[in-house]
């Protein structure tokens, strides 16, 4: 039985609204270019999470992957080549045909089709536990309550990335100005029943997959398409006109996570990514139009940017450009000097009207606090010891393996790795 707070037309909580998941192979496939190793998957998650993840369980859920393309295409999932732009993932990550949409309608036809019973609607309030073992599971619908004795239980309830007042704690008043990009149902009411019973937590409560949006989306479920992927082909600037990081570190799939949290440390939580005419053709479509102007004061009046300091800023950072090859689809030698923050690649003179800007917020896609697991899913005790019939997956579990950072497809790659372990180990539990 699946307990699904969510209406059926919002079912699968953030997996909807994902494009794809990071696996390696060892040979190209139907849709993947290339190979991609383990050891440089491992090489790229330490290079975001800075070391901060347990090695074993990291190192055990890029191996499973190797395993994840037969199964998930077993249950009805479709594939497609890596979509443009700046994401430059075609060798590294598998593409939903579909999207997330299509990916959870396979999966909950095929669960349907094995017997599966799935209430929507539903919301789980308390998980009751005696000595680790989950006894009770207290759920509401249409304001009835039910309790349920199963014999065992996976959680994969998310984070609390939908609770603002927890967010709160943490950020303070900060959080008020934070778009939630997924789902509006994540507001951490499982994961606080847990931690208050005694469950082993794992995670900083204030890191979280945090990317830029576009400021004019929607306070929730914006989704993907809410992302702007424009930052490596523009400077950014603070409400002041000034720019305060290098907007060209490194390639996009493994900074854009840096950006919410970059944003949200800002007075106001509000940057613009400012570029000109150029630029506008090489990254991914935006779901809400640029604003453009003929001039940088124009532009900077439209947007709510001081005009003298935003043509100050743009007029230093072209005369910084050392001219290179510029190559938008990897690191190439186009770069600034005598600048700070410096630009490291894809710098240009910003030179070509229309100028075009983008106002940009934290978008918070899931909360790292979680529940701590094992490597056969088990739910950790504050002792260390394994609950004997509790089960974690996906974001509810995801701080085991992010301490911080993000690297695109990863959190679908450890939901996918966890879910099929969890329920099989559920399984055999029940069944024996």
């Amino acid at each position: 039985m699946i307990l699904e707070h969510a209406p059926r037309a919002f079912r699968g909580g953030n997996s909807r609204h994902t494009r794809n998941l990071r696996v390696m192979h060892d040979s190209p496939t139907a849709t993947l270019t290339e190979s991609y190793s383990e050891s440089e998957y491992w090489k790229d998650l330490l290079s975001v999470t800075r070391g901060k993840t347990d090695e074993p369980l990291a190192r055990m859920t890029i191996a499973a992957t190797a395993e994840l393309l037969p199964w998930m295409h077993f249950h009805g999932a479709r594939f497609q080549p890596a979509l443009g732009g700046t994401l430059s993932l075609s060798r590294t990550n598998a593409f939903f045909l579909g999207g997330g949409k299509a990916l959870m309608n396979a999966y909950y036809a095929s669960a349907e089709r094995l017997g599966v019973s799935v209430l929507y609607d539903t919301e789980v309030r308390t998980l009751c536990l005696a000595n680790g073992t989950a006894r009770e599971v207290v759920a509401v619908k249409d304001g009835v309550s039910t309790t349920i004795r199963p014999k065992a239980v996976v959680v994969c309830a998310g984070g609390f990335q939908a609770n603002i007042e927890w967010l709160r704690e943490y950020w303070g008043e900060a959080a008020s100005n934070f778009i939630i990009r997924g789902t509006p149902y994540a507001k951490g009411v499982v994961l606080r029943n847990l931690l208050d019973q005694g469950v082993a937590s794992i995670g900083d409560p204030t890191q979280c997959h945090a990317v830029a949006v576009d400021a004019r989306a929607p306070k929730f479920d914006g989704g993907i398409v809410s992302r702007l992927d424009c930052v490596p082909f523009s400077i950014v600037v603070d409400r002041n006109g000034r720019r305060f990081y290098d907007e060209g570190e490194d390639l996009w799939p493994k900074r854009y996570a840096i950006w919410g949290r970059l944003v949200a440390g800002l007075p106001g939580q509000i940057a613009y990514a400012i570029m000109d005419a150029k630029s506008e053709s090489l990254f991914m479509p935006s779901a809400f139009p640029p604003i453009r102007a003929q001039s940088l004061g124009e532009l900077a009046r439209s947007l709510g940017v001081e005009a003298g300091a935003l043509e100050s800023t743009v007029g230093d950072f072209n005369k910084a450009v050392i001219p290179g090859n510029f190559n938008p689809n990897a690191l190439d030698r186009c770069r600034t000097e005598g600048i700070d923050p410096p630009k490291t690649h894809w710098a240009r003179p910003i030179d070509e009207p229309p100028f075009i800007g983008y106002p940009l917020r934290p978008g918070i896609t899931f909360t790292y606090l979680g529940v701590k697991v094992d490597q056969d899913a088990r739910v950790l005790m504050k002792d260390g010891q394994p609950s004997p019939n509790l089960f974690a997956a996906g974001e509810i579990m995801a701080g085991n393996i992010l301490g911080e950072g993000y690297i695109a497809g990863v959190g679908m790659a450890i939901g996918t790795v966890f879910g099929r372990i969890a329920g099989r180990e559920a399984a055999k539990l029940a069944l024996h």
